[in-house]
């Protein structure tokens, strides 16, 4: 699996994130809804990585910096006939390692509440994030969890 910083200036990962972005809306109301859309991840606070297999798009996720230490994890998504085959941990392990080399000591995330969002939030888990109260913006939510670990 091939890991890179991706300019979202692709066609397919316009697809990709537009399939995101409209799964979400389609389990979460549209006011808990955090998913950025792909305007939103050309910022320049976002760094944002796909993965490819065998030259197909396999997952993606991001980084934004909060501030100097802090980044929150976004865009976490696996193609859904790729789930559960290691995609996500080696997307994950790999933004982690890349937020400590950016010098950040914290990093957070906001997912779903709802069963749909157990696997992620498993996932997180297993990778040290504990749940957390919100963080930079966000403000309590029944449909959100929110996650965060030290770098």
């Amino acid at each position: 699996m091939k890991i890179v910083v991706d300019d979202l200036s692709g066609p397919e990962i316009a697809r990709f994130l537009d399939e995101h972005v409209q799964q979400m809306r389609s389990l979460t109301p549209l006011e808990s809804k955090h998913a950025l859309d792909l305007d939103s991840l050309r910022k320049p606070d976002i760094t944002f990585w796909s993965a490819s297999d065998g030259g197909s798009l396999v997952g993606c996720g991001a980084i934004k910096r909060l501030d100097g230490d802090h980044a929150e994890l976004k865009s976490m998504r696996t193609r859904p006939t790729r789930q559960r085959s290691g995609v996500a941990s080696r997307l994950l392990e790999h933004i982690v390692a890349e937020a400590q080399r950016m010098g950040f000591t914290r990093l957070s995330l906001e997912t779903g509440a709802a069963d749909f969002f157990l696997p992620a939030r498993r996932l997180y888990e297993k990778f040290g994030f504990q749940y957390c109260d919100p963080f930079a913006e966000y403000r309590p939510d029944p449909n959100s969890t929110f996650m965060t670990r030290a770098l």
